[in-house]
């Protein structure tokens, strides 16, 4: 059927998501889905959704959502933008922000999804390599920019910049878009968006499926200067006028409204988080200090490919790359301590059974 495929088709390399597979008794770390359920009030305003108003469209503008994000972040209406999971909010900033004479900027080890909307939007692109910790170095940024993404903290390996890091980046490009991409940010990094009042040139993106336990919802946003969020509503509304359906505004709405959930699940993530390093240190593991739900970790006598194939037979699931530099780490989600539990015994068998690499 390819001979039906535009060219565009035939050039594309899809983003690969996270396997999601049916196994029994499966402990699933590859993803990074939140361990612990979404708030209850999160069910009920779902649950009251489920009604006969369900055939008529919903707010194409999101009014009360974004209001409701704008009084949570301390910022103005329209300054807020919304839209179905941060990757569709990206894919519109992609199409109405980074695209220019210059090449968009972004680091060589990050979120692979962004090298594929460049060709997607056709934009040209230079990856700017990591340090050798895997570190993002803003000096490594001063060089001619269309524009810049930067995720915060950096996917996969954890590691964050500081707020002041991420002002001097956009001291340094006044002239050029910045999109701080901050999936992870609720675990243990800083906000970028009380930048936002004083960089004209700042786009922070947001997702409530990582920390506020919404994946299934797909409920993503953005805020910045209001040139920037009438772009993205530019292209939204050349493409589709209503992202978000009435389940999904009103579930994100009552998840904001409950706070005190929102910060004990983080609370437990971090802890289940600092738990888990300690563990995989003990068993030998380098681990990189990570701010998101996971952990980047190897193991300098063992392959990553053959410890993440070694823990699926024992119904493990864990990330793999096979990048350059990386393809001997691998990306640990944040489970519960039943998880966390299975997941270090199963490493434990793996290494005491010997070693784990091509003889």
């Amino acid at each position: 059927m390819s001979r039906f495929w535009s060219r565009l088709t035939h050039d594309l390399r899809p983003y690969v998501p996270g396997e999601q597979p049916h196994m029994a008794e499966l402990v699933k770390l590859n993803t990074n889905e939140s361990p612990f359920g979404p708030s209850p009030r999160v069910l009920e305003a779902i649950r009251a959704e489920a009604a006969e108003t369900l055939r008529l469209y919903p707010d194409p503008q999101a009014t009360a959502l974004r209001a409701a994000l704008a009084a949570y972040h301390r910022v103005r209406l329209e300054q807020v933008f919304v839209g179905n999971g941060s990757d569709e909010v990206l894919a519109h900033a992609f199409a109405a922000l980074l695209k220019h004479d210059a090449p968009l900027l972004f680091p060589d080890i990050t979120y692979s999804f962004y090298p594929v909307y460049c060709r997607l939007f056709d934009i040209a692109y230079e990856a700017v390599p990591l340090d050798e910790a895997l570190q993002i170095r803003v000096a490594d940024y001063r060089r001619p920019a269309g524009a810049i993404i930067v995720p915060n903290p950096n996917a996969p390996t954890g590691l964050a910049l500081s707020r002041g890091a991420i002002a001097t980046l956009l001291e340094e490009h006044p002239d050029a878009p910045v999109v701080i991409d901050e999936a992870y940010v609720d675990f243990g990094a800083e906000t970028a968006i009380p930048l936002v009042e004083s960089h004209p040139n700042l786009l922070v993106v947001h997702t409530m499926s990582k920390s506020r336990a919404l994946a299934g919802l797909r409920v993503g946003y953005a805020i910045g200067d209001r040139d920037l969020i009438e772009a993205l509503t530019r292209v939204k509304d050349s493409f589709n006028s209503y992202p978000l359906g009435r389940p999904a505004q009103a579930g994100a709405i009552a998840s904001l409204e409950d706070e005190a959930y929102f910060q004990q699940s983080c609370a437990r993530v971090i802890e289940g988080r600092e738990r888990l390093s300690r563990g995989l240190v003990r068993l030998g593991f380098e681990v990189l200090p990570s701010s998101a739900n996971f952990v980047f970790v190897r193991h300098p006598a063992h392959e990553g490919a053959a410890l993440a194939a070694a823990l699926r037979q024992q119904a493990v699931i864990v990330r793999h790359f096979s990048a350059p530099r990386i393809s001997d780490y691998l990306r640990i989600t944040v489970g519960t301590d039943g998880q966390i539990d299975r997941l270090l015994s199963a490493v434990s068998d793996i290494l005491g059974s010997g070693p784990t690499t091509p003889s």
